[in-house]
């Protein structure tokens, strides 16, 4: 029933939710608080200042990027580099804390900005009634008292207590589980986090800021985060391992070179921090990090709002995408094409009218006839049911004119009904088609809505979208399967969908005839790609069915029956002109409302984990080689080959700088789960090849007469290297033209490390003695040609595809 607003009375408050006596305040339901009275409120802090969903802080980026575990191993090493005073040349190394923490702080910054403009762009904002007028406000401008309007897709943002309702019902299931909406009556509890799903009402705020229900968990939840990503944590996984393994590898060479080779400190000490600083992965983290701000940056340029920064990973990661039809393959607008009248005694056009009316916040269908029936007939409302998308219908009952519904004519008339025959003809074209029918019942009863008499069709044209086929297309391409549910009939879904080329749409299937076991629904949903009039509660288990089936599943959608669907998916994708409820809940949002955009979402997902996961295998084929020569050096109890300046120099050419393009490169693979195991793979006998090469060189130059120090160190440099930039030049593949000159560039750095006499003398590189040149150049051939051979085999063992030469293909 119908409470009227005069129903609720006026109500007293003189204590803050804070347990401070304020002055005692009469509200008007009606009219809201006064300009007066919100300020006085705003004064005595009674203001919903929960903080909206945004980036980290400038102070928590500041000390993200400096307080790191990488940048605590240099600063402790560079501190012994610069005790035995050799900061230049050996103390280079240094400048990478300066650059880790200097480079991630200016992407995370930038990607900050562009996150929290969009994050006020895309805000959903409650109105509130002020001095007898509605007007819209941030959420943290909402305060004690205030009256608050609500309607369809419209997020609870404060507790408070229902005032006046007009069949509202609330969808408390992202707090309490339960999925059944709760029907609201004038003084039951409202809670923040919940949302209407149904009707209309207003409320009164008596909990906000972080009083409120759901303030903690909202505000946990919008922190920006870099965290909670296979990606990222199978790094941390791979660090903390390096973390342990530095400790004895030091301790193995400082004894190594003190006691077994008698060299004086200072030499031990550099020696060791030679040993040690290449087997940390430096960048790897920067770059992580780097590579998903600049994915922020790129996709806000788009205008999509990337709420939780995994899920740029997790997107990457879909192999089916669940669309609702309405506002992704179709505009949300409508159009009244035709009323076929079936009873002329009945007053169609006025019912129509007087229906558009009854719903003060009417769905795209009731706008549509609305706007073709301007003209109210003045009928009297004595009762009125909003459209819910479990029932699939709404009415109005009116004191001379009687009870009217309009809804789908699958749902209102029984099987085998010729209207409804006519209906689904009609449907099968494209068209959504409602009836407007005389119920037996009154719309509020239990019962409702009992017999339905038909009286008349109502013809709506829906507009696809004019990018909708260009991503069907692109997903088609890329493997992965697009699944159409939607409420409206399975006959006009599946039209729209097959006018776009979507395969399976010739065979739509009613969510009415699916089992309900969780096996036999898994495999329906499987091989199918069009389902109608399907609820809401089966949106969700649907979306769980292909989960079973180990699918990782993206859902898309903007209206409020969308919302369970979304929260239950691996990444939930919200239309920034969806509901409140919807926008809340997902991971990400299309300000632009365009269906389109997601394609580039989904690319830009590739690009930071394929790339990611490229560079991973040059930083831990460096960790692998440093660890291993390291301890084959101590336990052969030999000085170490190399000073920290070598394996500086080293690790820019063969592995920083290209690492940084190669990070921000395009890159079209599908994400796979399995990231450590696959990247070791390589990183492994990469590693073992490289360093027994080295330390062979080594071995030989050691051994043979006449050799200098800084010869031998040379001939193992050259070994090390040599080999290393193979790998460079095998995770670079495909290779496109700017690719194959990133790698002659460091080639020619390489080389003129070598070969410039300043550049021998600052680094101590002596290539002049061929009897340690030419072991170290055959043992490059040998590493060379191993490690391809392994690529191969990986390769074809992995039933991968291998390319060297074009363009990146789609998987």
């Amino acid at each position: 029933m119908v409470a009227p607003l005069s129903a609720a009375r006026p109500y007293d408050r003189d204590v803050s939710t804070t347990g401070t006596p304020v002055t005692t305040d009469e509200v008007d339901p009606l009219r809201g608080l006064t300009d007066e009275q919100v300020r006085r409120r705003v004064a005595a802090g009674q203001t919903n200042d929960v903080p909206a969903r945004a980036s980290r802080t400038v102070g928590e980026i500041v000390r993200a990027n400096v307080f790191t575990r990488i940048n605590a191993i240099f600063a402790v090493l560079f501190g012994i580099i610069v005790a035995i005073g050799r900061v230049v040349p050996d103390g280079l190394f240094g400048l990478l804390i300066i650059a880790n923490s200097a480079i991630g702080m200016i992407q995370e910054l930038r990607a900050k900005k562009t996150l929290d403009q969009l994050a006020i762009v895309g805000q959903a904002k409650p109105v509130v009634r002020r001095d007898g007028a509605s007007v819209e406000v941030a959420p943290h401008e909402v305060v004690l008292d205030d009256v608050i309007e609500l309607g369809p897709g419209d997020k609870i943002v404060v507790d408070g207590v229902a005032l006046a309702v007009e069949g509202m019902e609330v969808d408390e299931s992202l707090l309490t589980g339960e999925s059944d909406p709760v029907v609201k009556q004038p003084g039951d509890q409202v809670l923040s986090g919940s949302f209407v799903c149904a009707g209309t009402g207003s409320y009164r705020a008596t909990k906000v800021g972080r009083e409120a229900y759901a303030a903690k968990l909202a505000e946990e939840a919008s922190k920006f985060t870099l965290v909670s990503s296979e990606l990222r944590s199978g790094i941390d996984k791979i660090l903390r391992f390096i973390t342990f393994l530095l400790i004895p590898a030091g301790a193995l060479s400082i004894y190594n070179q003190l006691f077994n080779n008698s060299q004086a400190l200072p030499d031990a000490l550099s020696g060791m921090v030679a040993a040690l600083v290449p087997m940390v992965p430096e960048g790897l983290i920067l770059l992580t990090s780097m590579a998903f701000a600049v994915g922020v940056i790129r996709l806000g340029k788009r205008q999509c709002l990337v709420q939780e920064l995994p899920a740029i990973e997790g997107l990457a990661r879909v192999d089916t995408v669940c669309a609702d039809k309405t506002g992704t393959l179709t505009e949300n607008g409508m159009r009244l094409s035709e009323v076929r009248v079936l009873d002329q005694q009945m007053r169609v056009h006025d019912a129509l009218a007087a229906l558009a009316v009854a719903d003060p916040r009417p769905n795209a269908s009731l706008e549509a006839i609305a706007e073709a029936h301007p003209d109210a007939p003045g009928w009297q409302l004595t009762a009125a049911a909003p459209f819910s998308s479990a029932r699939k219908w709404s009415g109005a009952s009116f004191a001379d004119e009687g009870d009217w519904v309009l809804g789908a004519p699958d749902v209102l008339l029984t099987e085998g009904d010729e209207v409804r025959a006519e209906a689904e003809r009609t449907g099968a074209q494209g068209l959504r088609v409602l009836l407007l029918g005389r119920s037996s019942l009154a719309v509020d009863d239990a019962q409702a809505p009992g017999v339905v008499r038909p009286v008349a069709l109502i013809v709506l044209e829906q507009r696809i979208r004019p990018d909708a086929k260009d991503t069907l297309d692109f997903f088609a391409e890329q493997n992965v399967s697009v699944k159409v549910i939607s409420g409206d009939n399975a006959l006009s879904v599946g039209a729209v969908a097959g006018s776009l080329g979507l395969p399976g749409a010739e065979r739509p299937v009613d969510a009415r005839t699916l089992p309900d076991k969780q096996n036999q629904l898994a495999d329906t949903v499987e091989g199918s790609a069009v389902f109608g009039r399907v609820t809401p509660g089966q949106k969700r288990a649907m979306v769980g069915a292909l989960q079973s089936k180990g699918h990782t599943v993206a859902m898309t959608g903007d209206g409020v029956n969308d919302v369970l669907a979304l929260k239950d998916a691996d990444i939930g994708v919200a239309m920034g002109a969806g509901s409140p409820a919807t926008r809340a809940v997902a991971q990400i949002v299309l300000l632009d409302n365009k269906f389109a955009t997601l394609p580039h979402v989904v690319a830009e997902g590739r690009r930071v984990i394929g790339n990611i996961e490229r560079v991973s295998n040059l930083f831990l084929t460096k960790t692998v080689y440093s660890v291993l020569l390291a301890f084959m050096v101590g336990i052969a109890q030999l000085p170490y080959p190399f000073l920290p300046r070598h394996v500086t120099i080293l690790g820019w050419f063969t592995i920083g700088l290209p690492a940084f393009f190669l990070a921000l490169a395009p890159n079209y693979e599908r994400a796979r789960s399995g990231f450590v195991s696959r990247v070791m793979r390589m990183a492994i006998p990469a590693g073992a090849v490289i360093s027994v090469a080295a330390f062979v060189t080594y071995l030989n130059a050691h051994g043979t007469p006449g050799v200098t120090v800084v010869q031998a160190s040379t001939g193992t440099f050259i070994a090390l290297g040599g080999i290393a930039l193979w790998v460079l030049v095998i995770v670079a593949r495909p290779y496109v033209w700017w690719k194959v000159a990133l790698l002659a560039a460091m080639v020619a750095m390489y080389l003129g490390l070598l070969l410039i006499p300043v550049s021998q003398t600052f680094f101590q590189l002596d290539p002049s003695n061929p009897a340690v040149v030419t072991p170290a150049l055959v043992s490059v051939a040998i590493g060379v040609v191993l490690i391809e051979a392994f690529w191969w085999i990986d390769g074809r063992i992995r039933g991968e595809r291998r390319q060297l030469f074009g363009a990146q293909k789609l998987d």
